[in-house]
């Protein structure tokens, strides 16, 4: 089933490049702006949970950490 996508508020140079890009490609500029989304996401990978909780550790290493038992008592005492 295909969708529909809109896009708005684009400047008027990135529509210009868009249709020139379309032309040398003979393509319209529709053709060529699905062609751009495939390409930009055919390649992305989607990561796994322990490769996304890796790349968590290494953006908070240096942070304080506070064990989930310290929380939980916390969370509980002030009730």
């Amino acid at each position: 089933m295909a969708g529909n996508l809109h896009v708005r508020n684009l400047d008027d140079d990135l529509i210009i490049k868009l249709k020139l890009r379309a032309a040398r490609h003979g393509r319209s500029a529709e053709a060529e702006h699905r062609e751009i989304l495939r390409q930009a996401l055919e390649t992305e990978v989607d990561s796994s949970f322990d490769e996304l909780a890796e790349q968590l550790r290494k953006l908070t290493a240096k942070r304080k950490q506070t064990a989930s038992e310290v929380l939980l008592r916390e969370g509980r005492d002030e009730r």
